[in-house]
């Protein structure tokens, strides 16, 4: 008989911010935020504080450590999605440009302020891997310590800056709601890009995560772009 191999204790790190957006992705002109962090968002911090090729996070849970509130902020932004033909046509000529004043909108965002989360997460390592698992585990650690980064992490767009520090004792807010529909994962792949989604609910201030997302039939049409 053979028994499941017990997880670890998940990397913890808690972050904070005046201002976060995590983009509904049914809303492709303006942003309307969720309500809380999404794990792809959360993926994209722990990245951004340790990222080696060798590994993926894996988003366990998230908890919502201060109120939730809102606020409207208008901003500029472009039209236009750069393509990678464009980009390679760029590349060859020297004359192609993109100009963005005339390319630019003022649209409406509506997301969140003043907010701090509890993120918990596992490491699941690469086939190449040849380091141990406790090893990255480790060097994590460290770095959240020192509050040492590769690139300074952010929560859901690069504006709105995200400080970050080992977990304290804070609990939870008493707070619970259904959210619908939230991303999962963006799988890349030879036939490009796959999205999984999970139906995310926060019970008394947590939002527990599965482990897998499931395809939505349909859901290669929705593109999220650069919005967590």
């Amino acid at each position: 008989m053979t028994t499941a191999r017990s997880q670890p204790t998940p990397l913890v790190v808690e972050v904070e911010g005046p201002y976060a957006c995590f983009t509904r992705p049914e809303f492709k002109t303006e942003r309307l935020s969720y309500p809380v962090m999404t794990p792809s968002a959360a993926r994209g911090l722990l990245e951004a504080i340790f990222w080696k090729s060798e590994f993926d996070y894996r988003i366990e849970q998230i908890d919502v450590l201060k109120p939730i509130r809102w606020t409207s902020i208008r901003r500029n932004e472009v039209s236009s999605m750069l393509t990678m033909n464009w980009i390679r046509e760029a590349m060859a000529d020297i004359s192609v440009r993109f100009d963005a004043e005339t390319d630019r909108d003022q649209r409406n965002m509506v997301c969140l302020r003043d907010v701090a989360y509890r993120i918990h997460a596992q490491v699941d390592l690469r086939p190449h891997a040849t380091d141990p698992e406790a090893k990255y585990r480790d060097q994590f650690r460290r770095r959240v310590t020192r509050g040492a980064c590769f690139s300074q992490p952010f929560l859901g767009v690069r504006e709105f800056s995200a400080s970050f520090g080992p977990p304290t004792a804070r609990p939870p807010i008493p707070h619970s709601e259904v959210l619908g529909v939230m991303l999962h994962t963006i799988e890349y792949g030879e036939a490009g890009e796959t999205y999984r989604w999970f139906m995310a609910e926060i019970q008394n201030g947590v939002l527990v995560v599965p482990p897998q997302g499931a395809e939505l039939p349909g859901s290669g049409a929705v593109r999220v772009g650069g919005r967590r």
